[in-house]
């Protein structure tokens, strides 16, 4: 049976009432426990992230698109959600994991529950299971496809049908190394920044591969005039438009297929334009200039994250979500490695030595620390003013 066909077959209306779940991995391990948010079908890789708090710019990461995403604190929903908080438009990721999902909120910026929240963006999830349990698996096995399966209250989950459909669909699932994701999260349409100009205001073209809005929020908070544009937005477009640096922003995705984005940066740099790379933008700017990534074991997914500046040996703490990283054993000549992970030791900033180019593999407009990485983007816009004063 076709995956499109299993999710019809499981896509029931609604949700948000407890009934019976499955959570099947690839490497042969069951899960059973209750099911949250809309009732049907959900596959994905599965990924665990380590923060505390924050859920909801979780949930709206558009990075998370076809993973299934277990949140290891093991209370979740007890503030609600809000629109504010969303960090995109549309809900991207495939499933939601936890262990206690909270049946009543309390905030006084809440405008709904995560349950509600869910079910109103057909995020299919189950809860009650040991998340604890999971996680180490992951932790130690690595990352792996996974699928949930979620019934509606009093119904009955007949376990050799449920396997039988877990099993087509994890046969269907493509996974994540070699898909080029950016372009399904990405918008459709340019749109520009809605903050007035000011006189000296540097002029970006923001590339969508997947952004978050708080990195929008916080270029025009430096007085950044923007235009974001579609991930397969070629570079005759930069040409015309003449922004005085490009953005490359966070996705999802193996960055190897982001062929566009690659010319893209790799003209950018032949032309010595200004660049900022911020996460799957970090990779692909890397791939541009002649290094290679990697696939992680179960990568980067969390809030308190620290990281090393090399040049200062300053230590932040940083939001990380990815499952690719920058190969520093292919590295190539015109790289420099400016920020490493004091986890793992993984290439957390490059800088680029004949042009005007730097990318950052976390996010920094995340906030963790809370403000600790604001300066990457002070960074960008003082490069911007003075190569628009010295031109």
């Amino acid at each position: 049976m076709r995956l499109n066909q299993l999710l019809r077959k499981f896509a029931f209306d609604g949700g948000g009432h407890k009934g019976p779940a499955l959570l099947a991995l690839s490497d042969g391990s069951e899960f059973f426990g209750d099911a949250v948010g809309f009732h049907g079908l959900a596959c994905g890789e599965v990924v665990f992230n380590t923060s505390m708090t924050g859920y909801q710019e979780i949930i709206s990461d558009p990075s998370y698109c076809n993973q299934l995403v277990t949140l290891t604190y093991p209370h979740i929903g007890n503030v609600g959600c809000n629109a504010s908080d969303m960090e995109s438009k549309n809900v991207y990721l495939s499933g939601v994991i936890v262990k206690n999902l909270s049946s009543s909120y309390s905030n006084y910026r809440g405008e709904q529950s995560l349950n509600s929240f869910l079910v109103q963006n057909k995020v299919v999830g189950i809860a009650n299971i040991d998340t604890r349990k999971l996680t180490l698996n992951l932790r130690q096995n690595g990352a792996m496809n996974g699928v949930i399966i979620s019934m509606q209250e009093n119904s009955k989950l007949n376990l050799v049908e449920a396997r039988r459909s877990a099993s087509a669909a994890l046969s269907e699932f493509d996974g994540i190394r070699g898909s080029e994701l950016a372009n399904r999260v990405s918008v459709s349409r340019s749109y520009s920044s809605q903050t007035e100009p000011k006189r000296d205001s540097p002029f970006l073209l923001v590339y969508d591969f997947g952004i978050k809005k708080n990195i929008l929020r916080i270029l025009e908070s430096l007085g950044c005039q923007f235009l974001v544009v579609p991930s397969n937005t070629s570079y005759d477009v930069i040409v015309e438009t003449k922004p005085d640096g490009i953005i490359l922003s966070n996705g999802p995705g193996d960055p190897e297929p982001c062929a566009n984005g690659i010319n893209v940066a790799r003209n950018a740099i032949s032309n010595k334009l200004p660049i900022l790379g911020i996460c799957l933008g970090h990779q692909v700017l890397a791939l541009a200039a002649g290094a290679k990534t990697k696939k992680m074991s179960f990568g980067h997914h969390g809030a308190n994250h620290p990281i090393q500046e090399l040049k200062t040996n300053k230590i932040f703490i940083t939001s990380q979500n990815h499952g690719f990283v920058v190969d520093e054993n292919y590295l190539g000549d015109e790289l420099v490695v400016s920020h490493k992970s004091l986890f793992d030791g993984s290439i957390q900033g490059i800088e680029h030595l004949n042009s005007p180019a730097f990318g950052f593999q976390g996010h920094p407009e995340g906030s963790p620390g809370p403000q600790d990485l604001v300066d990457i983007f002070k960074k960008f816009v003082d490069l911007l003013k003075e190569k628009n004063k010295n031109a």
